[in-house]
């Protein structure tokens, strides 16, 4: 859309916002009462021919952004160098540390978060994606299909569990079967196999649980799924192994840009020079970017919510499965013209959505997950959970799968999701800034995507450094995460063997999960350790059961303090803020 044009239509939405051109970019500017607004405004601002992306730099009246800065300060990184610079211990950032160290590098990972995997990356369902649903020739498209080829082998390396049993979406009627047929038809073309139109007696042998009112559905037999904050931690423990420095409660705050190169990254922990630096700074992306001069993308986040189901219903669905994101009713059958598919197409692209819908998903550790939704917010930070959004996707679902009960319910949490208005990847070199590689935008498909994603970010790096240094490769790297041992995946033999070596892994300190002392000390004494209660919990699972840890919290609190050698009271569940107790017991 041109600027005059676009001015016109802004003007609809609030007259105090202007449109102009910013190094190749459509920038916004003003101030306005409602988030809405601003959101609008991005969307019609959005024009992929003509611009290289928007910059919504409108305000909203009345609303800062509240930044969780650590609460540490120190020089721990004051004067570092090294090769490169990672912002960002998400799943993206920790496949891009790992994949860089195939080569002699020197890698320096930075997360402001208490752990890897702070964000989003522990905040979604696990699905590894097939990309029906994304354009052709998107980098969301292009990079799914080339991570999800990769992943039964990184699985496999990292030792995280992945099923591959396939995605099904269902139709409610002869219409959305039609959308689904065309759905089919156009995956081949976009790089897409395994997917088949069935009907509901096909569907039924592999997922029982599609109701009876379904007239059959499209099944997607190279979708899996995977341990989230598991793989991201695989990730970066895999990286440490080979040589990374991963570098927790370290936020960037600042960077000096010089002739077209960054120079220096300030940190709270001090100013780091780096030779190439990695964006993949998550929601906070394109402040990074624009510290680094070189933003060409707004971020505007978008919460989701999850809601955890009790193992004992978790075999009520087998595969991760949803309704189709499009609705066709039987009238609108009646209307088809001659050439339906043309009919269909035109129909899918008019309803699109920007969320793949909301679905019940069977994990990987047995539990059902419901979720999420979407729905777009100003604050880059905020995770609360709202009663009203977990009543509206449970009541959505119950419609799918009639035996969900809200007694079943455990848990539930939100995540912050980081699009860019384009709803594309931004993975590319820097446009302005040579020393920089931005991968940024990374939202769902973003855990199937990042390692395709490492793979290309990690080979431009070093064709930069190249230029001025000799890269030599890393005939050390080993790819495979050497694991502790997980009590459930063994035989009776092998555990009683394992319990005579160690009478640790016969202590049962989590009840509901059967996690043992052996297992949470090992995640204590893993390559990255990380002394707080949510660390042990997201490793090894106690704390995840039905009871969510009101039975074995004191006592993962005693291990974690006896191992850190730290009292008792000074054990956390996350940050320094999120204290448990407050003195001696």
């Amino acid at each position: 859309m041109k600027l005059d044009r676009l001015q016109r239509e802004l003007r609809k939405l609030d007259p105090g916002i202007t449109a102009s051109e910013k190094d190749g970019c459509v920038l916004l500017e003003g101030e306005v009462d409602d988030y809405a607004t601003i959101y609008a405004a991005g969307k019609l601002a959005v024009d992929k021919e003509r611009y290289l992306g928007v910059l919504n730099d409108i305000a909203l009246r009345g609303f800062t952004q509240e930044v969780v800065l650590p609460d540490v300060e120190d020089d721990l990184l004051e004067g570092t160098t090294c090769d490169v610079l990672v912002i960002g211990g998400g799943v993206t950032g920790c496949a891009i540390a790992r994949e860089l160290r195939r080569h002699q590098l020197d890698v320096l990972l930075v997360e402001k978060g208490p752990d890897v995997a702070s964000g989003q990356s522990s905040r979604n369902g696990g699905v590894v994606h097939v990309g029906v649903n994304f354009s052709k020739g998107s980098q969301k498209l292009s990079y799914c299909v080339r991570g999800n080829a990769m992943y039964r082998k990184l699985s496999h390396d990292l030792h995280v569990p992945y099923e591959n049993k396939g995605q099904v979406t269902f139709a409610r009627t002869k219409a959305e079967m039609l959308a689904l047929e065309y759905v089919h038809r156009t995956a081949l073309d976009k790089g897409v196999v395994g997917t088949k139109v069935m009907s509901l007696e096909e569907l039924r042998e592999i997922e029982p649980s599609v109701p009876d009112w379904s007239v059959g559905g499209l099944f997607m037999g190279t979708a899996g799924i995977t341990n989230p904050h598991l793989m991201t931690i695989a990730l970066a423990e895999n990286a440490v192994q080979n040589g990374a420095r991963v570098c927790l409660d370290t936020a960037v705050l600042d960077m000096t840009v010089e002739d077209g190169l960054i120079t220096a990254v300030k940190t709270n922990r001090g100013t780091i020079h780096p030779k190439a630096v990695v964006n993949a700074a998550g929601v906070y992306a394109d402040v990074i970017a624009q510290m680094a001069d070189d933003r060409t993308f707004t971020i505007h986040p978008r919460v989701g919510t999850n809601i955890v189901m009790d193992k004992k219903v978790g075999g009520l669905v087998r595969t991760s499965m949803g309704k189709t994101p499009f609705t066709l009713t039987p009238s609108q059958l009646e209307d088809i013209p001659d050439n339906p598919l043309s009919f269909i197409k035109a129909t899918i692209a008019s309803a699109k959505s920007h969320t793949k819908g909301i679905a019940l998903i069977h994990t990987v550790d047995g539990n059902m997950l419901v979720g999420p939704h979407a729905e777009e917010t100003p604050d880059r930070e905020d995770t609360s959970t709202d009663r009203t959004a977990v009543e509206r996707i449970f009541k959505n679902q119950q419609e799918v799968q009639p035996d969900l009960s809200e007694a079943d319910i455990i848990a539930y949490f939100t995540g912050v999701r980081s699009p860019t208005y384009e709803e594309d990847f931004v993975v590319r070199p820097g446009v302005r800034t040579r020393n920089v590689f931005e991968a940024a935008g990374i939202q769902s498909p973003g855990l199937t995507a990042a390692p395709a994603i490492a793979v290309d970010i990690a080979r431009w790096v070093r064709t930069y450094l190249s230029e001025t240094n000799d890269v030599q490769v890393n005939e050390a790297f080993d790819p495979v995460r050497h694991a502790a041992p997980v009590l459930a995946e063994l035989s009776l033999e092998e555990r009683a063997a394992l319990i005579k070596e160690n009478p640790d892994y016969g202590t049962i300190v989590c009840r509901c999960e059967a996690i043992s002392k052996g297992e949470i000390l090992d995640a204590l004494r893993s390559p990255l350790p990380v002394y707080t209660v949510d660390a042990v919990k997201r490793r090894v699972r106690p704390g995840m059961g039905r009871c969510q840890g009101a039975f074995c919290l004191p006592s993962v609190m005693r291990i974690i303090a006896d191992e850190a050698g730290i009292p008792y009271e000074d054990v956390v569940k996350g940050s320094a803020r999120s204290r448990i107790v407050f003195g001696p017991k």
